[in-house]
């Protein structure tokens, strides 16, 4: 049946692993299309990859004004206004160039660590033995561990600070009590550790700005939000990536055989999962600041605009044969990371991240496959990532 483009909810479907069947139909016929949010509001939803990039680079699309007040929303916020746009919220060069280098992947030692903290994850699933649960006992730990060393916490506070971004994530129709205590749970957590001797990594950068007269306007739960921020935007991205990548990479066993024999093509293989992943469940949001023309569309001021990204990801007009999962693909501008102002200031972090761990998984488990037929995986519903509850998985 031809979707009416007037009456789509959004978002669309939550199963990661099968592209939303509206995606084709949109791009094609209406790339900027009315949808109604989970909040029950109005929004542009724009799915060609020309008219996502336009949106993702003008600043008169703002992500920050997104949590006004007042404005249409995809969904209730979870988390204080504030932190939607917390590093633009908090204007201090020494932080920025703190963040800036705890992100960088280029690190002393940080391949290495990685690539034992991997190997590690996976001489506990051959310990345990098939089946195991691949989310819990590789993909969320090792993307806590990465950013427990960025941000300079102890690995033993993982579990407590992932627990923490099942609610910190949610998508909600209406607030709720929770989110808030959640939210200032782990700032207090993430105050107590920057205050703490045996702090390192971003969290001693961000505690040694307060003797610089620049920053020291800076609060210790200022400090403590870029850190919480940080951890959550970064964990839970690369672990559903992750998750996700492997997932394709197990219904399709010939290209783990292929990233085996062929080491040196990872880094364009992982562009390609990335092209390829749809954890981003929902539409990158901005609010219109200005009328601004779209295509044969014109926004309004005030409006409420959606980016999707798998239909930019998957258009043909950029990607030749963009259904096909291609490890060799030359030109791959994808939009996994956004755009603009607001390009994933981790990318190369991400990067490295999954690099790593695919490369540890297809020398260690050549085999790995699903334990369970691929229908019977449980997605997360009311979540800002499409994720497989659980993705069982043997040798």
């Amino acid at each position: 049946m031809t979707p009416n483009p007037e009456q789509l909810d959004f978002p669309l479907s939550r199963r990661g692993d099968v592209l939303p069947a509206e995606c084709s139909w949109l791009r094609e016929k209406q790339p900027v299309a009315r949808v109604r949010t989970l909040t029950g509001d109005s929004a542009w939803l724009v799915s060609s990859y020309a008219l996502a990039k336009q949106v993702l680079e003008d600043e008169r699309f703002s992500l920050k004004d997104t949590a006004a007040p007042g404005v249409p929303r995809q969904y209730a916020l979870t988390i204080p206004p504030e932190v939607v746009n917390n590093m633009g919220n908090i204007s201090s060069a020494g932080l920025r160039g703190a963040v800036m280098k705890a992100l960088s992947p280029r690190a002393d030692g940080l391949q290495e660590w990685l690539r034992a903290k991997a190997d590690e994850l996976v001489d506990g699933l051959l310990a345990e033995g098939p089946p195991v649960d691949f989310r819990a006992g590789f993909a969320d730990p090792f993307s806590a561990a990465l950013h427990c060393k960025v941000i300079g916490v102890p690995f033993a506070d993982w579990r407590r600070l992932m627990s923490g971004l099942d609610i910190a994530f949610m998508t909600s129709v209406r607030p709720f009590d929770g989110a808030s205590l959640n939210w200032y749970k782990d700032l207090g957590h993430m105050v107590d550790r920057l205050n703490s001797p045996e702090r390192t990594g971003l969290l001693a950068a961000l505690a040694a700005l307060r003797e610089d007269a620049e920053s020291a306007h800076l609060t210790d739960e200022m400090l403590a939000t870029v850190a919480v921020s940080l951890f959550g935007a970064g964990a839970v991205s690369t672990s559903a990536f992750l998750v996700l990548a492997v997932l394709a990479l197990l219904q399709r066993p010939e290209l783990i055989g292929y990233l085996r024999d062929h080491p040196e093509r990872m880094g364009p293989a992982v562009d390609e999962l990335l092209r390829w992943n749809l954890s981003i469940g929902d539409g990158l949001p901005r609010l219109a600041l200005a009328d601004v023309r779209l295509g044969e569309v014109l926004v309004r001021k005030g409006e409420l605009v959606l980016v999707l990204v798998e239909g930019a990801n998957f258009d043909p007009e950029v990607f030749e044969n963009p259904e096909r999962l291609d490890l060799e693909r030359a030109h791959n501008p994808h939009l996994s990371f956004g755009g603009g102002r607001h390009f994933c200031p981790a990318s190369g972090l991400g990067r490295l991240h999954a690099e790593t761990a695919l490369a540890a998984i297809v020398d260690r488990l050549p085999r790995l496959r699903l334990a369970v037929p691929d229908e019977q995986l449980v997605w997360r519903t009311g979540f800002i990532k499409r994720l497989p509850e659980r993705l069982p998985v043997l040798w």
